[in-house]
């Protein structure tokens, strides 16, 4: 939020300026949270800071993987702040904040960059904090788990929940969202790429090229992504003149034709997750397949594969859910982690929806295989959606029980409703952020329905909602006992989204 930056007062009459005083010096600034309160990762984020945008600046070197230049931070205080935080893996060599040196200190180990300012921020004053620092971001960890991507591929600063503290400091929680300007100097045989839209590729320095790219939509610190390394860049314009822009690694091998197949198609899926789920909320489409993932992840504008998911042929399905996170997920992000069905469950949803566009099974027959085919006592129904844990935030529940969830939904509220509730929540929350209570509250408003036992069986009850005898779990004819054809591939994308434990 932004907020008035506040002058000094020299200039007033001593008379107003004693009755100002006298209002800000009821309580002395304070140190800002380490954390934004997350349950399940205390440390993410940082209390008393409002990140509005990002530059950052930097060099890359795949041979010995240093990492160096510099994070310009514009932000607002949010209370009256003796000292900050900010969320960094990385050590950083100055500090300076509105032109004044810092003092610092690296807390590599969990993850700090405690910064005290050499004058105290107050409520509502803009900042402008200059970090520079120079690192190899393979070799640094935070409560043991390190996210940077390093290989014969390159270098990729990309992962979930967190990975951008490998690369940049940050405000590191999806509830302070910035804009971005991303500028990465590598050697000339790389491509750099990031988010949004590619602004300008320039000739540095000898043996050096410059790729500047920009986010201008509210955007996570966890969707902004760092790639470095040998791949082939495509750009073309979608139908309705974005830029469209993918990227492929030169080490795709009997994958590339498959990938591509499936990536290119982007435009055509986002069109029709349009009519689901409202407007494109971006500026720029994409997307990128390395090596370096066996996951994919949905960076925002410029989802990131990996190239495994490729290798029995298209997969379109895939990007169908990677797509669906643009909305849900990018345009309309988790307020706690908890909240990440709001994520998964959605997208799953959306591979189904393009599976039935696709006539390879409806969206009813999928829902209906799934629930049979997950006996009552399997682990499908172990965990609790609405909160998995940290330990389980990625888990096949979140994914297949969170769609039967939405499927559960729109039989009970019908199409018209269910389909409003939808684009109501974007429209609604676009840019910002929401949690689960906030979904169910819009639905039972617009479908004038009260829909709290549902919710509760579905997504905060273990164990498998029984059918009932008003079919309560029945989305399809039980004739649909054909295995819909998209269904193996759903379920293989849900398995390889889950492979990789995250920190």
């Amino acid at each position: 939020m932004r907020a008035r930056t506040r002058t000094g007062l020299g200039v007033l009459a001593a008379g107003v300026a004693s009755v100002l005083l006298a209002g800000t010096a009821s309580a002395a600034p304070a140190p800002g949270a380490p954390g934004v309160g997350d349950p399940y990762y205390p440390n993410a984020g940082n209390g008393g800071t409002d990140v509005l945008h990002y530059d950052i600046r930097l060099t890359y070197q795949p041979a010995t993987d240093v990492l160096a230049g510099t994070t310009t931070l514009l932000l607002t205080a949010t209370q009256d702040l003796s000292r900050f935080d900010l969320d960094f893996a990385l050590k950083a060599s100055s500090v300076r904040v509105n032109n004044r040196p810092a003092r610092f200190t690296n807390q590599t180990g969990n993850g700090e960059l405690v910064v005290t300012p050499a004058q105290p921020l107050l409520k509502g004053q803009t900042a402008t904090v200059v970090v520079a620092y120079s690192d190899t971001p393979s070799t640094e960890t935070v409560d043991g788990i390190n996210a940077w991507k390093k290989g014969a591929f390159g270098a990729l600063g990309i992962d979930e929940p967190q990975s951008s503290a490998w690369w940049f400091p940050a405000n590191d929680h999806p509830t302070d969202k910035a804009t971005y300007d991303v500028s990465i100097e590598a050697p000339d045989d790389n491509v750099a790429i990031s988010n949004g839209t590619l602004v300008r590729t320039t000739k540095s320095r000898a043996g050096w090229t410059r790729w500047n790219w920009r986010s201008t939509k509210p955007q996570a610190t966890y969707l902004t992504s760092f790639i470095v390394g040998k791949y082939e860049l495509v750009q073309s314009t979608t139908p309705d003149g974005k830029p469209f822009i993918t990227a492929y690694g030169a080490d795709l091998g009997d994958s590339l034709y498959a990938a591509k197949a499936s990536v290119e198609r982007t435009p055509e899926i986002d069109e029709f997750l349009a009519t689901q789920f409202g407007p494109y909320p971006f500026e720029a489409e994409g997307g990128v397949v390395t090596s370096g993932i066996t996951f994919s992840l949905e960076n925002q504008t410029r989802p990131t594969y990996g190239v495994r998911n490729f290798r029995a042929g298209s997969n379109t399905t895939l990007i169908a859910h990677e797509n669906a996170h643009q909305w849900f997920g990018d345009n309309v992000s988790l307020g706690r982690w908890s909240d990440i069905w709001l994520n998964e469950g959605f997208a799953s949803y959306a591979e189904w929806l393009w599976s039935e566009h696709e006539g390879e099974g409806t969206v009813a027959e999928l829902a209906q295989y799934t629930y049979d085919s997950n006996p009552a006592d399997g682990d499908l129904w172990k965990v609790v959606p609405a909160d998995p844990g940290a330990e389980n935030q990625f888990d096949n529940a979140v994914y297949d029980r969170g769609a039967l969830t939405l499927q559960a939904l729109r039989t009970a509220v019908g199409d018209d409703a269910f389909f409003t509730i939808l684009k109501t929540w974007q429209a609604q929350r676009g840019g910002s952020n929401g949690r689960i209570l906030d979904f169910i509250a819009l639905a039972e408003k617009i479908s004038g329905k009260p829909l709290h036992d549902l919710f509760q069986t579905w997504l905060y009850t273990a164990g498998k909602p029984p059918a009932g005898p008003n079919g309560a779990a029945t989305f399809a004819a039980r004739t649909a006992s054909v295995k819909p054809r998209s269904y193996d591939q759903i379920q293989q994308n849900h398995r390889l989204l889950a492979a990789e434990p995250v920190g």
